[in-house]
């Protein structure tokens, strides 16, 4: 499979001697069958993370936020910034500066407790997004890999990709090709107007379907895409991304030769600490 994928791709000129590694011991909160499928598919679905209570709270509260990026496209050239558009995908980043409940999910015991199991006992939020898929200009969101928008290192994080409401098949739930993680990041190419693409149409991608309050994980280095949402409801969905301690954003121009910087993430209010010594931090 890995190597039928490559053949229509190539390495990110900075993915230099990746290694794909999990932490050492016995996990947690997952089981061990768990933490082997997503070592060898680089993800595994999770169907209960949130209750009817707690979905409900952050459901509403990220809709209140989601409505003022709305109206904030609306007012744009075109309806649209960058990958965002109104009435097609819109991304409300930095949720956990705007709403209580996000920022409670972000600290949630078994999702921290699943970053513990998969990344290690030292562990910040790297970013977090509420990502709507609107009905009125169905498309899918072309196969990339998270570190393809931006390389980090250490290049393998963690993305919880909530499900606000049922994700299904017809409304653009994640596809996955599993395996591929452990080659590290890929070369994108931009494909316009819908992101980075790493993949054409690749072979083996399996539907990750999981209901609301259920969650996809999957590696930063797992190819993924979500198909057109066919239905007539919108499909919504929070993504919360976990990152080791010290993991650092690389800048430059990989065309033109090695980094020519590093920027420690850190920031303290939305890339503040889950975990240190295998403890939850609490605030």
């Amino acid at each position: 499979m890995t190597r039928d994928v490559l053949a229509g791709a190539e390495r990110h000129p900075w993915n230099v001697a990746f290694e794909f590694a999990l932490p050492s011991g016995p996990p947690r909160t997952l089981t061990a069958d768990q933490v082997a499928a997503y070592a060898r598919d680089g993800y595994i679905t999770v169907d209960e993370l949130l209750g009817p209570a707690d979905l409900g709270v952050l459901v509403a509260e990220l809709d209140e936020y989601e409505a003022r990026v709305d109206r904030f496209l609306a007012r744009q050239d075109g309806g649209r910034v960058n990958i965002a558009e109104q009435g097609a995908i819109t991304f409300s980043i930095h949720a956990v500066l705007q709403s209580d409940a996000a920022r409670a999910t972000a600290r949630h015991p078994t999702i921290v407790g699943i970053a513990a199991d998969l990344l290690g006992p030292d562990v910040n939020l790297y970013w977090d997004q509420a990502v709507y898929k609107k009905t009125e200009k169905p498309r899918s969101f072309p196969w990339h890999q998270d570190t393809g928008y931006t390389f980090v290192e250490p290049q393998a994080y963690l993305t919880c990709w909530l499900a606000l409401t049922d994700a299904t098949i017809d409304n653009g739930c994640p596809w996955i090709v599993p395996g591929v993680h452990r080659l590290g990041t890929l070369r994108h190419r931009w494909v316009e107007p819908i992101g980075w693409q790493c993949l054409d149409d690749p072979p083996g991608a399996v539907a990750a379907p999981v209901p609301a309050g259920g969650a996809v994980v999957f590696s930063s280095l797992t190819p993924h895409s979500t198909g057109p949402n066919t239905t007539d409801a919108t499909r919504k969905a929070y993504i919360l991304q976990y990152a080791v301690a010290g993991t650092q954003v690389l800048e430059g121009d990989p065309r033109e030769g090695p980094p020519s910087g590093r920027v420690p993430q850190d920031v303290p209010d939305r890339q503040f600490p889950v975990l240190r010594d295998g403890r939850p931090m609490v605030r």
